[in-house]
């Protein structure tokens, strides 16, 4: 496969065992650190397994954010849309503004609700329980990925129950699949710089895996180019590949670069200037070779990086472009380049543009819907 390319013996070595089985955490970090002429093999090794693996078929969900509340008790580094009670632009979304939220997704065909919001200070299981049976009762075969580890250990402990009891409670409300937010970067040391107030690694290990055991799948997430190291966001990787051989229960995984120009962080002189567009390439390649068919699906973040980069990016082992995210007020408040919503029509024109098929998807990837 490399006999006419410029490639080094170690690097085409590591490749040549990729093509048959995973790769060791020191491999990946050898190939995290590649330059020059080695990277165009590490991609196109990626892409083949991709295609390999899950074909040619791009996927993609249309669905909806529901960002209930701005309010929040955790201060991470990285975020810009949290706010203190007393904020003038601080809110709660009622009831009536939810269905609202969801009405008008529905119309555009959503079969997703993203239900997500700040740390409430006082909102217990019985909360999230009444968000999930007030929209699956207008909206039940719309599924509903929801609510975050850390919202998930408050609740719990509000509620004097149990990380396990709190998740039979929302999964017989309606919660079908668990995001993989809070992960952030799986190392404490990070962790203590960007959100020293959320669950660290070993708890956010155990919910997790609670949720898998309770029968909720769910994401799984990286968030990176902030002040991880190369070598934590292959720890990182690693931590998410251990953790789904034992359970099976993640239905992707989300590389999320870092977007740093209103983050506390940065504005403080804490953190770098995000990921370079190789780094994020090498990222999503090296995802493709330490997880294999372990977790199939690869998506890229449209929202974070932009339409066109997005689109490169499909080439480097991924092979999903998330959702048409209508309502992201998160990463609309951390400056989102191309915006926070997209249509059908445009990851269509992204995806065909590459000669690949376009399909939707449910949120745990068990039903696919032709695309027009």
């Amino acid at each position: 496969m490399f006999d006419k390319l410029p490639i080094s013996s170690k690097t085409e070595q590591i490749l040549t065992k990729s093509l048959d089985e995973q790769i060791s955490v020191e491999e990946a970090k050898y190939l995290m650190n590649l330059k020059g002429s080695d990277v165009y093999p590490l991609l196109a090794t990626a892409d083949y397994l991709r295609q390999d693996i899950v074909g040619d078929n791009i996927t993609f969900i249309n669905n909806c954010n529901i960002n209930f509340t701005n309010i929040c008790t955790v201060r991470c580094g990285f975020c810009a849309f949290g706010k203190d009670e007393d904020d003038h632009d601080a809110y709660i979304l009622d009831d009536e503004a939810i269905l609202e939220k969801a009405h008008g997704a529905v119309e555009k065909g959503a079969r997703e609700f993203c239900v997500m919001g700040g740390v409430l200070p006082d909102a217990d299981i019985s909360y999230y329980e009444h968000l999930l049976t007030l929209l699956k009762d207008e909206y039940p075969d719309v599924m509903i990925h929801g609510f975050s580890p850390t919202m998930i250990k408050d609740a719990c402990e509000v509620s004097k129950m149990d990380i396990a009891e709190g998740f039979e409670i929302l999964k017989d409300a309606g919660l079908d699949t668990l995001p993989g937010t809070a992960a952030e970067i799986l190392t404490d040391r990070s962790r203590e710089i960007i959100c020293p107030e959320k669950v660290s690694v070993s708890e956010w290990i155990d919910i997790v895996k609670t949720a898998h055991e309770v029968g909720i799948k769910g994401s799984s997430t990286i968030m990176y180019g902030h002040v991880e190291t190369l070598e934590e966001r292959v720890q990182h990787i690693d931590i998410i590949r251990k953790l789904q051989e034992e359970t099976h229960g993640f239905t992707e995984f989300i590389p999320m670069t870092f977007m740093h120009e209103y983050s506390p962080i940065f504005l403080e002189g804490q953190s770098n200037l995000g990921a370079t567009g190789m780094q994020d390439l090498k990222l999503y390649a090296v995802s493709r070779l330490m997880l294999r068919d372990l977790i199939p699906n690869i998506q890229v973040s449209w929202v974070k990086m932009g339409f066109r980069f997005a689109q490169v990016s499909l080439m480097a082992g991924a092979n999903d472009l998330g959702g048409t995210l209508g309502g992201d007020e998160l990463s609309a408040a951390s400056g989102a380049p191309d915006g926070v919503e997209a249509s059908i029509a445009s990851l269509s024109k992204i995806i065909k543009d590459l000669g690949r098929n376009p399909l939707e998807r449910n949120s745990e990837y068990s039903e696919f819907y032709p695309v027009d």
